[in-house]
């Protein structure tokens, strides 16, 4: 017998969606301007569906840029953006899982003093690294470079903690049964260690390219040639020329942009994700 949805269940829908509509307000605003004129921003004349000026405003922050404010085409800055969030997820992944493996199956001499020396690092905030790193990266001649943009920030304490733990819930029988079949350590990697540890890369995956895209210190410190801005840098100039010129209608747009790849990543990984926490392998 099939009960009636009562009070205790309505009530939680009803606060979910309140949160949503609450989270979904600013994107909706930023979208209603990116699509307006800036002269509707600029006497209240916005509306609560989107303008009649998405065409001419998208084209304009992607194609031609603004150049009475200093800002180039996004298009450019959003190719940058990705390269360096793709290239920093999967340094990340393939240096952390190399680093945990190493730590959570070899035997050798300080291998828990170099697995907490790994840790510790993560008790040190960016500010305190930033300025080392910069100085090694200027010495190697890395400044205005994709390597600068990407290399110096691929160590991941967090990444090499989290693999490690994963590989320390591997039963040992699959390690006897690897030796009985002759299986050396790189045949045990590839084939037993990377199809367990899907649902952590997958799941790392999502959160280090958001890391990688949101990146603005780093970039900022490091790219000083406009052929390597990326996208945020991009917003950050827009936010400020709009505080003397009333660009905020392209501002918005450029922020539309730059979170549409994130949402689209989270999208397109997510059913990998799911699959990867209900499958039984483990």
């Amino acid at each position: 017998m099939v009960r009636p949805a009562g009070a205790g269940s309505v009530l939680p829908h009803i606060l979910l969606s309140a949160a949503l509509a609450i989270m979904l307000a600013p994107i909706w605003f930023a979208i209603v301007v990116s699509t307006s004129s800036v002269s509707d921003f600029l006497t209240g004349g916005l509306g609560v569906l989107p303008g009649d000026q998405a065409i001419a405003n998208y084209r304009t922050v992607l194609v031609t840029g603004a150049s009475n404010v200093g800002l180039s085409p996004v298009g450019p800055m959003l190719l940058n953006s990705f390269m360096m969030a793709v290239a920093i997820a999967a340094g990340k992944i393939a240096i952390s899982i190399i680093s945990a493996y190493a730590v959570a199956w070899f035997r050798f001499p300080f291998r828990t003093a170099a697995f907490w020396t790994i840790f510790i690092t993560l008790m040190l905030p960016v500010e305190v690294r930033i300025l080392p790193t910069f100085g090694v990266t200027a010495d190697l001649g890395l400044l205005n470079s994709f390597a600068g943009l990407t290399i110096p920030i691929i160590a991941s304490a967090t990444a090499t903690f989290l693999f490690r733990q994963v590989f320390m819930t591997i039963p040992d029988e699959l390690t006897e049964a690897a030796r009985i079949d002759n299986a050396g350590p790189v045949r045990f990697f590839f084939d037993v260690v990377l199809p367990l540890s899907r649902t952590n890369i997958a799941a790392l995956a999502i959160i280090l390219f958001i890391y990688g895209w949101n990146q603005y210190l780093w970039p900022l410190l490091v790219t000083t040639d406009t052929k390597y801005y990326t996208v945020v840098m991009g917003i950050q100039r827009l936010a400020q020329s709009a505080e003397s010129s009333p660009v905020w209608h392209l501002a918005m747009a450029t922020a539309i942009l730059a979170m549409l790849p994130p949402v689209l990543v989270v999208l397109s990984m997510q059913k990998l994700f799911v699959r990867g926490l209900v499958e039984t392998e483990k």
